[in-house]
């Protein structure tokens, strides 16, 4: 069925020049959740913390969300 939604917050903190520490005192949460929204090992993102990591990292959610359809992958 369709696709999925992956994170690319690595890329974005790479871009950004921002580590892991940094990031994760900005938007308020600890570095263990933070490090599994950046290794796209989440199934859901509340809104607010969407928004403080833009703000953090000066960008918008389509810098950071991507759609991947699976078809593309070699998926049925």
């Amino acid at each position: 069925m369709g696709g999925s939604i992956v994170l690319r917050l690595d890329r974005m903190m790479v871009e950004r020049g921002r580590s892991l520490n940094w990031l994760a005192e900005r938007v308020g949460i600890t570095n263990v959740n933070l490090s599994k929204i950046k290794n796209n090992r989440v199934s859901a993102i509340r809104f607010s913390t969407l928004a403080a990591i833009c703000e953090a990292l000066d960008c918008q959610p389509g810098d950071i969300l991507e759609y991947e359809d699976d078809a593309e992958d070699g998926g049925v």
